[in-house]
């Protein structure tokens, strides 16, 4: 209730976890010390400074919950399966936030046709574009797979994101995914009027293997003399094809994306003499000078947290303009669990202001 700190309102502070999570917590806390308290009487004081949960609370939940499922690994399925089983599980999902309109289309590929989904801001346009890729390590995911992210992020930053789908792996493997991409690039600068957007204002931006293929875009756009891109947003992302960093071993099993999985999806997209391409390890570009300035956000307890860490002080040390979030407490996928995990919520508030920023500049 707040009734022992003086001058403080008395409210009820419900605690997420539940009441059991919660004495298991106060019962850890007097078993190791009194841990995370300052203790102050007549006999002295004691202070054990630390933290008692590092996992966020809903963040744990969610796990827990997960776990009690006992539902089977991603890895252990066919692509085909695991696909129908991503889609059952955002089916059952809150859809995230209303904006001002949504319209779906179809783009031209060097493959075949892509499926696009554009989500439009509330408000006189036209707007800032935001070239989005899904994540599903190559292998999962669509145009619409991140509806409620794209949305949240469309209503946050007041900018188009137009989400587009690129060929997945195994049937279409490496560099399928990176031509699509690329082409996707170019056809969404060259159609930035009809699309709502501002001609000369695009950044990209992706989540996981999606923030791979932002980064690889905006590495093959500077090669290519364009189109201009204004800045990276890069959501967790794969940069680099080493599974034997320090968070790898950390974070190898038990915060939904594993060890296991990449292992997974890497076999599907690329055989292993390829993997130091920098169309797919992006960290091993020969330069990474005259890039566009970016916003690297990487978690806590994710495999893939020292690579993303890795490329942004890559991308400083280049001379190009980078921020950091280093989201404590967060895995994988939390931060971009809409309405599910509420602790994400001021982590995807910094991302779209980090989208404002990159026009602003």
């Amino acid at each position: 209730m707040g009734a022992n700190v003086p001058g403080k309102p008395r409210v009820f502070l419900p605690y997420v976890a539940g009441v059991g999570e919660y004495r298991r917590a106060c019962e850890e806390v007097v078993a190791r010390g009194y841990l995370g308290l300052h203790l102050a009487g007549p006999g002295g004081e004691q202070c054990n400074d630390g933290l008692v949960r590092e996992l966020q609370v809903d963040v744990k939940a969610v796990l827990d919950a997960m776990a009690e499922l006992d539902l089977p690994p991603l890895e252990s399925l066919s692509p085909a399966d695991a696909r129908d089983f991503v889609v059952q599980g955002a089916a059952i999902s809150p859809p995230g936030p209303e904006i001002g309109e949504i319209v779906d289309g179809i783009l031209p590929g060097p493959g075949g046709d892509l499926e696009y989904r554009v989500y439009r801001p509330e408000g006189e346009g036209p707007h800032p574009l935001v070239l989005y890729f899904h994540g599903g390590g190559w292998v999962l995911g669509s145009a619409i797979s991140d509806d409620p992210m794209c949305r949240d992020l469309c209503k946050r930053s007041e900018c188009v994101i137009v989400s587009v789908n690129y060929r997945h792996a195994p049937e279409a493997r490496f560099p399928a995914a990176v031509d699509d991409a690329y082409a996707a690039l170019k056809w969404v600068d060259e159609h930035a009027i009809e699309l709502g957007g501002i001609p000369g204002q695009l950044a990209v931006a992706g989540w996981s293997a999606g923030g791979n293929l932002a980064a690889v875009v905006s590495q093959l756009a500077r090669d290519n003399a364009g189109p201009a891109i204004a800045g990276q947003l890069l959501i967790t992302p794969v940069t680099d094809h080493d599974l034997e960093t320090a968070s790898y071993v950390e974070n190898a099993d038990g915060y939904v994306l594993t060890k296991p999985l990449m292992v997974w999806f890497w076999d599907h997209y690329i055989d292993e003499a390829d993997r130091s391409d920098p169309r797919v390890s992006p960290l091993k570009a020969e330069s990474l000078a005259g890039l566009p300035p970016a916003f690297v956000v990487t978690a806590q307890f994710d495999p893939l947290r020292d690579e993303g860490q890795a490329y942004a002080a890559a991308l400083e040390a280049a001379g190009v303009p980078v921020e950091q979030l280093k989201a404590r407490g967060h895995t994988h996928t939390s931060m971009t669990m809409v309405d599910v995990i509420l602790s994400g919520a001021p982590a995807r508030e910094e991302m779209a202001n980090a989208l404002k920023g990159f026009f602003k500049a």
